[in-house]
C-alpha cells in the first residue's frame, strides 16, 4: 500500500484516507469574468499530464481535512516530497529532479523529512 506523508499531522498514513485535487500552483488570471469559453475550458479542464515530476494538490480527507502540496513522479507514483499549502513550488533542475537551490544548504532534495516535510537536514557528518 502507497505510504503518503501529510505535512499537517507529520505521519506517513495509507494512500486511501487521501485525495487528489489537481495540478498545484495554478495561476487564475485577472478578469476571468471575460474569458471567452475555449479560455475557461483550458483553465478548469486542460492539464500538462507530463512524464516525471508533477506537482499536485492533494486533501488529507480522512484525518486533518486540509489540503497540501506533492511533488511525485507521475510513471513511478513515487512521493519525492509533500509541503505545506501556500509554500513556494520547488524548483526541478535540467536533469528533472527537485533542484537543490528549492531547499536550505544542508538538506538533501528528494527525502521527505521535517515538519514542513521538505527534505531531512544532512549532519555535519553526512556532509
Amino acid at each position: 500500500m502507497l505510504l503518503i506523508h501529510c505535512p499537517y499531522c507529520e505521519e506517513e498514513r495509507p494512500e486511501l484516507e487521501f485525495r487528489q485535487s489537481g495540478e498545484a500552483h495554478l495561476k487564475r488570471p485577472e478578469g476571468s469574468a471575460v474569458l471567452s469559453d475555449r479560455e475557461t475550458a483550458e483553465l478548469l479542464y486542460f492539464r500538462s499530464n507530463s512524464r516525471g515530476l508533477v506537482f499536485e494538490r492533494w486533501r488529507h480527507v480522512h484525518g486533518c481535512g486540509r489540503f497540501f502540496n506533492a511533488v511525485r513522479h507521475a510513471v513511478t507514483d513515487k512521493f519525492v516530497t509533500t509541503y505545506k499549502a501556500g509554500r513556494p513550488k520547488p524548483e526541478i533542475d535540467a536533469d528533472g529532479n527537485l533542484a537543490a537551490a528549492s531547499f536550505d544548504a544542508n538538506v538533501e532534495p528528494g527525502v521527505m523529512g521535517d515538519a514542513a516535510h521538505t527534505p531531512i537536514a544532512r549532519t555535519e557528518a553526512q556532509q
